[in-house]
């Protein structure tokens, strides 16, 4: 087979890379508002005191969403693009390359809500006070 023959399977890396980015949005804030509103300070001051340069995740929330709506964007406009490329003719190649598929999906919808809840609790503090009052 030559080369210009073959069929690359599709790659979970875009999706990986969007959720790791995603989680940061979470660390910066929605773990630690959430810390705080249930009573729980202290505990996020041992997280600080135990990693310190967590706090410029916080410090930064718009770079970081910044970044991370990007690589968001960049992710899932990649699968989109990806969605009508051909999966190999094998049976057993073709079924990993479509159970693939609904992994990257799958890890790209769970990092949009990742990034969504820590968008309401960065931007909108006084709302997500409200839920856990």
């Amino acid at each position: 087979m030559a080369a210009q023959d073959e069929v690359k399977s599709p790659s979970v890396l875009p999706a990986t890379l969007a959720l790791f980015t995603s989680a940061t949005t979470l660390i910066c804030c929605a773990l630690p508002a959430m810390l705080v509103m249930v009573g729980m300070g202290a505990v996020w001051s041992g997280v600080i005191g135990s990693v310190p340069g967590i706090t410029w995740f916080g410090a930064n929330k718009a770079i970081v969403f910044s970044v991370t709506g990007l690589v968001l964007l960049a992710s899932g406009a990649w699968q989109w693009h990806a969605r009508t490329l051909p999966c190999p003719a094998d049976p057993a190649k073709a079924r990993a390359c479509t159970r693939l598929r609904r992994i990257s999906w799958t890890l790209w919808g769970i990092s949009v809500a990742a990034f969504a809840i820590g968008g309401f609790f960065a931007f909108f503090p006084d709302a997500a006070a409200a839920l856990f009052l």
